[in-house]
């Protein structure tokens, strides 16, 4: 079990607009049975596609709170974007964390991926969803189960969000996750053959946005450098993937300096905050985890899966 410093729970109050639909959903598969939260905008017309995000919670949450703690739900509504929050009971995990570091959750076809999966295929079966524009999301545990799913489906997931999370391929124990979340991967320069390996026939480079705080004291900052080494290295020419940098500063306050790596829809995206924490960057306290004076990582998440889709489509 991948432990997490206590947390206060949050006053629960609903942030979600009035004119959208927060829906309880429930998947069973050969994996096991997950409920899940799906958010229709308001402007939803099944005459139009629309693209779909899936957003996993880190530890000790659940689909409502990380939905209100990023406000996923509100830029949804904003830009007409379908939002489903699959979620973690503790029958899995007795703090509900994802299982990124068990090789039984490291498969295509196996364990918590094909769930997760499958919850994106019953959404694009029951609505109106463009399937070249299908994302993943997710923060500390559920981002490292995030990329892993994605890296397990190229096919299904144009590109993928990670806030606080661990590559796959540092960890296939508890042990070896403890120590990852630490001080990242021992053997950095296999994490790509392991995306790799993961990926199969599918393999492709995978457009992806990376959040980190650089005073995060539970997933060390390394561990965001190995994840776009991970990323960039998926890139077939390695002199496309040389970094811009630029600095800023959030309304709130917090220093942050974004890097991306390459062009047009072939990029990583990287935001480092010096001042964050383990916590959501720009979120609510309506969640837990989440610190509002960071730049907006939902919007920044929401704005680079619109411009992203599935290769050879439009």
């Amino acid at each position: 079990m991948i432990d997490l410093p206590p947390m206060p729970a949050a006053a629960i109050t609903d942030s979600a607009p009035v004119q959208g639909q927060f829906l309880s959903r429930e998947i069973t598969t050969k994996a096991g049975t997950r409920l899940y939260r799906l958010y229709i905008p308001g402007s939803y017309d099944a005459a139009r596609r629309y693209p779909l995000v899936v957003m996993l919670h880190g530890c000790t949450q659940d689909a409502e709170n990380i939905a209100r703690g990023t406000r996923f739900n509100a830029a949804a509504e904003e830009k007409g974007v379908l939002m489903a929050y699959p979620e973690q009971p503790a029958g899995a995990n007795p703090m509900k964390c994802w299982n990124w570091y068990e090789p039984a959750h490291q498969k295509r076809d196996e364990g918590e991926p094909s769930i997760i999966a499958a919850i994106a295929r019953e959404i694009m079966s029951g609505y109106s969803v463009d399937h070249s524009r299908v994302h993943i999301a997710g923060v500390s545990a559920g981002a490292a189960m995030a990329l892993t799913t994605a890296f397990a489906y190229p096919d299904l997931f144009a590109a993928v969000g990670i806030h606080s999370g661990i590559a796959p391929g540092a960890a296939t124990s508890v042990a070896e996750g403890m120590a990852a979340m630490q001080r990242g991967a021992p053997l950095e320069a296999k994490l790509t053959v392991a995306a790799s390996q993961l990926m199969g026939s599918r393999a492709r480079f995978l457009p992806a946005i990376v959040f980190q705080g650089a005073a995060d004291r539970v997933v060390n900052i390394s561990n965001a450098r190995n994840i776009v080494g991970q990323l960039t290295g998926l890139h077939p020419n390695s002199a496309a993937m040389q970094p811009v940098e630029s600095k800023g500063e959030s309304g709130g306050g917090y220093h942050f300096t974004r890097t991306v790596y390459g062009k047009g829809r072939e990029v990583v995206e990287a935001w480092i905050v010096d001042e964050l924490g383990h916590a959501w960057s720009g979120g609510s306290p309506e969640g837990t985890y989440t610190d509002s004076k960071g730049p907006d990582a939902t919007r920044e998440m929401l704005t680079f899966f619109l411009a992203h889709c599935l290769p050879g489509k439009s």
